[in-house]
């Protein structure tokens, strides 16, 4: 059992004759939303599948087993290695690029400056705010982040995983408007007498992680290219196309684009008849709209559909809190979820 889009107790298929309507409204959407034209083991409780890839990463750099040590040794690793749950499962988790690009610009700051080998960074003047907020937004997915990972969340939330941490990742000076990466938390023990810098694995460890998420998404927009071409007379290899996209190895954010664009080609062939009076009653197609970022945690309500007035919100969790949060967003106006079921 993948994922299926659900209205109350009945399901929608995947109408036939509106396969090419429905691509096409995912590719649109995805289009909308992303730059796409920027696109081009001991196994512990915390690991996932990109756990690896860190692990790799540390012991190319360090010698063999190195990463298992660094990691158990790291805060900033291991907050890391959760931040990149979302590599290659494929699940709601999100890609967490606010975060991980907060670290990513101060860390590439550092190495630049040769701090990671002249160990003089205590000297160093601090990195300007509009530098790296400049910066983060040329990296992948960046182009429209915000300055709130920067300034307060980022620490925050690190603070939430390490409750009795010392050490926070950013350092900054309100006055000036300058930024430091804490270098406690890049300098890491091996030993009791062996330190090492991991500053330069760090990068290379976000730079694999933003690699995993635009192969997914440059391997969705390359299957939509194909599935253009198939037309209506191979309609069932266009269903099999879309249905695996509700898969629960499909990205998140495909199945919120999906579902929007089955929704759509199921209710646009439906009309409904409305008036102000009796007889002024006319015959008015059913629209639905997408209202928000694809994924975004804005606190927003996804769909909407005209004439209806209906809400529609994607999630996967079961936990009934979010439930009631979304429905107090509209007053508690009738509201449709779109849900995710695993096996």
């Amino acid at each position: 059992m993948g994922r299926s889009v659900v209205e109350g107790s009945r399901e929608f298929p995947t109408l036939r004759a509106s396969v090419r309507q429905v691509v096409d409204t995912a590719k649109q959407v995805l289009l909308n939303h992303y730059s796409l034209s920027s696109l081009k083991v001991t196994v512990r409780m915390d690991d996932h599948e990109f756990t690896a890839t860190i692990l790799e990463i540390l012991d190319s750099e360090f010698g063999i087993g190195a990463g298992r040590i660094l990691m158990d040794a790291s805060p900033l690793l291991q907050y890391i290695n959760i931040k990149t749950r979302s590599a290659n499962r494929g699940s709601k988790a999100r890609g967490s690029f606010a975060n991980l690009y907060a670290i990513y610009v101060l860390v590439e700051d550092y190495i630049h400056q040769d701090f990671h080998e002249s160990g003089s960074y205590g000297k160093y003047g601090g990195a300007q705010f509009s530098a790296l907020f400049t910066r983060q937004r040329e990296l992948p997915f960046g182009n429209k982040l915000q300055n709130h990972a920067l300034n307060s969340r980022l620490n925050e939330e690190y603070k939430k995983f390490f409750v009795t941490t010392e050490f926070l990742p950013i350092l900054r000076d309100l006055s000036t408007s300058r930024y430091w990466f804490n270098e406690a938390l890049l300098r890491c023990k091996m030993s009791p007498t062996q330190e090492v810098n991991i500053a330069p694995s760090i990068i290379r460890i976000i730079d694999a992680y933003v690699q995993a998420k635009r192969d997914a998404f440059e391997l969705f927009m390359a299957a939509c290219q194909r599935l253009a071409t198939i037309g209506e007379n191979n309609a069932e290899e266009g269903v099999a196309f879309v249905t695996s996209l509700l898969a629960p190895t499909a990205d998140a954010r495909i199945f919120e684009i999906v579902s929007f664009a089955i929704l759509k080609a199921h209710y646009g062939a439906i009309t409904v008849w409305l008036g102000w009076e009796k007889n002024s009653v006319e015959e008015q197609p059913l629209v639905l709209f997408k209202t928000g970022r694809t994924n975004a945690n804005d606190s927003g309500i996804d769909f909407v559909m005209r004439p209806l007035g209906r809400f529609y919100q994607v999630t996967e969790t079961l936990d009934l809190r979010k439930y009631f949060l979304d429905i107090d967003k509209i007053q508690r106006f009738p509201i449709t979820f779109l849900s995710l079921r695993r096996n």
